[in-house]
């Protein structure tokens, strides 16, 4: 019976499942290229910016507090520090105005979701991409500030979209019984595109003085050809049956994304979450986050978006590199690329567990596995000048942190929000979740670096707090999705002290989500 089951998921992954899947997370490709490119080539965008700006650069330690004859002379350093604010004021626009765009967008999701439909919706907003790369291809035929900050915004306006849509259509045209795997996929195309970002960043390819601008406009190779694919690839069964009504169109789709398998069972299922979505009818954003029937989930949905940005990742990726030229790393660039493969090879390992371990369960235990790894980096980074071999120490944390978070708080929030809502409030839902983790992006971008100043070699400790708590609650009150259809979680959230599902388990774990989503 259970070889059965497991061949009939087999005939799920169709050739056009695929090609859908993949086309799709070419959004996230992009995002993770986006969120990689800027880092590399700082230095000599920062040099060109100096040229177009008029700006001398700047070397303090190279300053001359002597003419030709020995007498001492006096330079405006107060016109030195205003020159290097300059630089640092357009420097800091080009890389956060990327996270504000993304922050503007999100809200935007489920309008343009529901207006054009899935496909059409990323086919629209894929031209931004286009526009943004193309901008910061071209920075060197032009005010090079301007373009790459102008660049940066509307890619991250198309990030922003894509962020949400692309979840939301990979949910809706998978098998239950391959939605976790497939939905891991988003994580997977962001590691990927950071790694290749950071690959093609380097000096000898096109993080030189004459490539940079391809290098930061590259991933429009990336946008023509998921804008072409998407030409090919079916609208969501399920927003062609509930939303739009379109019976016969919606089972054309299916057939082309299913092939031969029975999927009598799934149009039943979409029959009865129209049903719902009819007594429902369409839940804007105000009233999911103003009503108490949707109160729980929303927390939920909420919560594990923080607690993927407020983990401490960026933080790693930020303070990689310096823990690598501790250890005595001669090219550490190339250290830090290692961990951007680890981050790769682990994700892709996620892929295969989430289906057999769980959502929760793997979530809980990367959380447990990060907090763990915080702690041991912050003795390394605290003993470091007593015992320098515990630059080591914390060296291999950067590696097991990165590992525990692949498998679990990173692919994790990307699809697990639109299982947890119906039809009717998944669109809204899905937005203000995009918000909350542009938003968490964009405060630990902006805020890591002062902490870090401020607190020393205990930064991770903080972290170690919050992850703490993040386990706590991820324990009480964060739902197992596996296995289970959008009507039968939607189920769940619905009755309140009763539970669908057989087990006083699962009772326990979702008596915290329950309640009652009635229009």
């Amino acid at each position: 019976m259970e070889k059965a089951s497991k061949m009939q998921e087999e005939k799920h992954l169709t050739g056009t499942l695929v090609l859908s899947v993949f086309t799709a997370v070419l959004g996230f490709f992009q995002y993770g290229y986006s969120l990689g490119v800027i880092n590399a080539p700082q230095r000599v965008i920062e040099a060109h910016y100096s040229r177009v700006l008029g700006i001398a650069p700047i070397d303090r330690s190279a300053i001359n507090f002597t003419d030709t004859n020995g007498n001492m002379i006096f330079p405006d350093l107060e016109e030195l520090d205003v020159s290097k604010s300059t630089l640092t004021l357009y420097w800091s626009l080009s890389v956060s105005i990327f996270a504000i765009g993304g922050m503007i967008s999100s809200f935007a999701v489920g309008w343009i979701g529901d207006k054009l439909g899935r496909v059409k919706a990323m086919l629209a907003v894929n031209v931004l991409s286009i526009i943004g790369n193309l901008l910061m291809g071209l920075a060197k035929f032009g005010p090079s500030h301007i373009l790459i900050i102008a660049g940066r915004a509307i890619t991250g306006l198309y990030c922003g979209l894509s962020s949400g849509l692309v979840p939301m259509y990979v949910g809706e045209i998978s098998p239950t019984a391959l939605r976790g795997a497939l939905g891991t996929l988003h994580q997977l195309a962001i590691v990927t595109g950071i790694l290749i970002s950071q690959i093609l960043g380097l000096d000898f390819l096109l993080g030189s003085d004459d490539m940079w601008p391809l290098l930061l406009g590259l991933s429009g190779a990336a946008a023509l050809l998921q804008f072409f694919l998407l030409l090919l690839c079916p609208e969501s069964p399920r927003y062609l049956y509930i939303k739009l009504g379109k019976v016969e169109e919606a089972k054309k789709c299916l057939k082309r994304l299913r092939g031969d398998c029975d999927s009598t069972k799934e149009i039943a299922e979409m029959e009865k979450e129209k049903q719902e979505a009819a007594s429902e009818k369409k839940v804007s954003i105000r009233k999911l986050l103003s009503s108490s029937s949707y109160r729980q989930p929303v927390i939920v949905a909420l919560m594990v978006q923080i607690s993927q940005q407020f983990s401490g990742i960026n933080a790693i990726f930020y303070y990689s590199t310096n823990i690598f030229v501790r250890a005595g790393v001669d090219q550490p660039v190339y250290a830090t690329i290692g961990v951007g493969v680890v981050n790769t090879v682990f994700t892709v390992i996620a892929v295969f567990l989430v289906e057999k371990t769980g959502r929760r369960s793997l979530f809980i235990a990367g959380l447990i596995g990060m907090l763990a790894s915080a702690v041991a980096m912050t003795v390394g980074l605290v003993l470091l000048s007593t015992f320098a071999w515990m630059s080591y120490v914390s060296m291999v944390t950067v590696f097991l942190f990165v590992i525990f978070f692949e498998v679990g708080p990173g692919p994790i929030p990307w699809f697990i929000v639109a299982e947890l809502f119906s039809q009717g409030p998944r669109p809204a839902a899905i937005a203000i979740a995009g918000f909350c983790n542009w938003t968490c992006n964009f405060i630990i971008g902006m805020c890591f670096q002062y902490i870090a100043d401020l607190c020393g070699p205990y930064v991770f400790m903080t972290f170690a707090v919050l992850l703490f708590g993040f386990v706590l609650f991820t324990h009480f009150k964060v739902p197992e999705t596996k296995g289970k259809s959008f009507e039968e979680i939607s189920a769940e959230f619905r009755r309140k002290g009763r539970s669908a599902i057989k087990g006083p388990k699962a009772a326990t774990e979702l008596e915290g989500l329950r309640g009652s989503q009635e229009a």
